[in-house]
């Protein structure tokens, strides 16, 4: 399975935005920074407390030697270190000081870290229900939700510990630098002389992984996408019996994101390896020179100090070792953050639909030679010129051929797309000038696949109108003919309706998506071919349940089957996006134009 390549100028453009686009992540630390702050002084005050055990651990070694110890200008040169018992409870005190630091501070930052991604969560769910619908016919729902939780995933590891620990390291590589120029300029350059090639080494490695991991990341993402939609779609899968076909897909997913994580260990094993041959083999150097330093009658080195600085040694050594890893990290986070702060960032459907206005909408509705292309392919134009007027309360029918147009309509009429040119009006007013959610609280729509939200029947009716009351819920169900099958399950309205709806059949999900309808009380109506797919019996109850719900409402119907819009007010049959008839049953029949020749086709 080849990955799609990303276009060059794509490329330049991330790595020039992406330290930018990820400092929006500070964005959402502001209202805990006081808590974040206070996290970073305990933070401080661990790391200092840090410095202290590897020279009083190196004169609590030298203690016993006749050598005098060199003194630190701190508080601790006050003790006498010739006293083991003395450093020995300096030491106890200093790991309960540091113990305490270290709790609290790692207290405080999960705590500003989980507030803080709770509201990322928060807000990039609710930029992702206000995205266009163009947006998600170009992104996959497996992928959207996948990078966002292995994303959010990464930046809590990242925020929580990671960036912590890259500042103690990085504190503890400087601050070791100095201590050992303090003890033996002349080890301290031996130890000086590793540092600056790991350094760049790591940076060449952080960067190098940091591509591995993103690549393993849009695998992992492409193949959660597949697993999802063969799940969603098991029914086809089943049917067509592709259940190796889809396998096969997933396992070349996995096998890519494999080959890219063990060539990831490979390289990572690789330079782990190289550090610690390299520490371990100067640290082997320092000890040989600092013994010598340490003999004779004249020592250039006290025995005490030569053991601290072998102690810094170690320390910095480990330190230096773990900050390619926690740099990679960083790293990848930044590059999380980041696509997480491009879908927060981007344009929702509030920002590309700015109307204010909120008009009493009655559902009289006007085309005017509207044009529309779908973004995804601007070139081909799916409606062409498209005129018409409704009334309120009044029933019109769209048909045509598959591919005329007619779905495409009643997406225009929910403001999904912004149309070409023209314009399309409610009560007079311009569907850019209303307010979204006003226009769309005043429409609903009965699809010919209805999908229910995993949950009990009672809850899926209410999504019609989240504060209606059980007798509301119950009288909707009644009107839509769809209580007396609801009742006849054992737990009534409490039903698991199970995912997307799997439990109940097309006709009762269809009364259901009606009773949904009922409850929003909407002014305008789209029903889209939905009795196209059910039985003679569901279909007769699920259309006397339509009937009762288009009454006093305008409608608007998509059908295959041309019986059920016999007695529409207006019918308007599309051909390649036109409208090329217009009139009543009786008026097209008498024409013996193309809505006749659909008749006698569907007869």
């Amino acid at each position: 399975m080849m990955r799609p390549k990303k276009k060059k100028e794509e490329k330049i453009k991330l790595s020039k935005e992406t330290l930018s686009r990820a400092k929006g992540i500070f964005a959402y630390l502001k209202p805990y920074s006081v808590p974040y702050f206070i996290g970073w002084i305990f933070l401080i005050l661990s790391t200092s407390a840090g410095f202290a055990f590897p020279y009083l651990m190196g004169q609590l070694l030298g203690g016993g030697t006749s050598n005098e110890p060199a003194s630190m200008e701190s508080a601790i040169s006050a003790i006498n270190l010739d006293n083991i018992n003395s450093v020995a409870l300096v030491l106890l005190f200093l790991f309960i000081g540091q113990s305490v630091f270290s709790f609290f501070r790692v207290i405080l930052f999960t705590n500003v870290t989980e507030n803080a991604l709770r509201d990322i969560r928060n807000d990039a769910f609710s930029k992702l229900v206000h995205m266009s619908m163009d947006f998600f016919n170009s992104h996959k729902v497996g992928e959207l939700t996948s990078r966002i939780s292995n994303d959010i995933t990464q930046i809590q590891e990242t925020m929580r510990t990671t960036i912590a620990e890259f500042f103690r390291q990085l504190v503890i590589v400087i601050g070791g630098v100095i201590l050992l120029f303090y003890f033996s300029w002349k080890l301290a350059l031996i130890m000086i002389g590793t540092v600056p090639v790991m350094a760049i080494i790591a940076v060449l490695f952080g960067r190098f992984i940091k591509k591995l991991s993103n690549q393993a990341q849009d695998y992992s993402a492409h193949g959660n996408s597949i697993l999802e939609e063969a799940l969603m779609g098991i029914a086809n899968v089943k049917s067509f019996t592709n259940e190796l076909f889809v396998i096969n897909k997933f396992n070349k997913s996995s096998q890519e994101i494999r080959n890219l994580n063990v060539k990831s260990g490979y390289w990572r094993g690789a330079f782990i390896s190289f550090i610690i041959f390299c520490l371990f083999g100067a640290i082997v150097f320092i000890i040989w020179q600092g013994l010598m330093m340490t003999q004779g009658e004249n020592p250039e080195l006290a025995s005490g100090d030569f053991f601290s600085f072998v102690m810094y040694t170690v320390m910095m050594g480990a330190s230096v070792g773990s900050l390619p890893e926690l740099y990679a990290g960083i790293q990848k986070a930044i590059g999380a953050t980041e696509h997480l702060m491009i879908i927060i960032n981007d344009q929702s459907e509030k920002d590309i639909n700015i109307g204010k206005q909120k008009p009493d909408i009655t559902g009289a509705v006007t085309f005017e030679n509207v044009a529309f292309a779908y973004p995804q392919r601007p070139n081909v134009e799916v409606l062409k010129n498209v005129n018409f007027e409704v009334n309120r309360n009044e029933t019109i029918a769209f048909v045509g051929q598959s591919g005329a147009g007619k779905s495409t309509l009643a997406s225009l009429l929910l403001n999904y797309y912004p149309i070409s040119k023209g314009a399309i009006r409610f009560d007079g007013v311009a569907n850019t000038e209303i307010d979204l959610e006003h226009l769309r609280s005043h429409i609903a729509i009965v699809p010919q696949e209805v999908i229910l939200f995993a949950g009990t029947i009672k809850e899926n009716i209410a999504f019609g109108n989240p504060d209606a009351t059980e007798a509301e819920v119950i009288e909707a169900a009644k009107k839509a003919n769809a209580y007396d099958f609801i009742m006849a399950f054992p737990e009534g309205m409490e039903t698991q309706v199970g995912d997307r709806g799997i439990q109940l059949s097309g006709g009762q999900k269809q009364r259901v998506a009606i009773a949904r309808a009922i409850l929003k009380n909407p002014t305008i109506l789209i029903l889209d071919e939905a009795t196209s797919a059910l039985d003679n019996e569901s279909e007769k109850l699920v259309q006397d349940a339509l009937d009762k719900l288009m009454e006093g409402r305008t409608s608007f119907v998509i059908a295959h089957r041309l019986t059920t819009i016999r007695n529409a007010d207006k019918i308007f049959v599309l051909n390649n996006g036109e409208i090329v008839e217009t009139g009543n049953h009786e008026e097209l029949i008498s024409k013996g134009g193309a809505y006749a020749a659909l008749v006698e086709i569907s007869n």
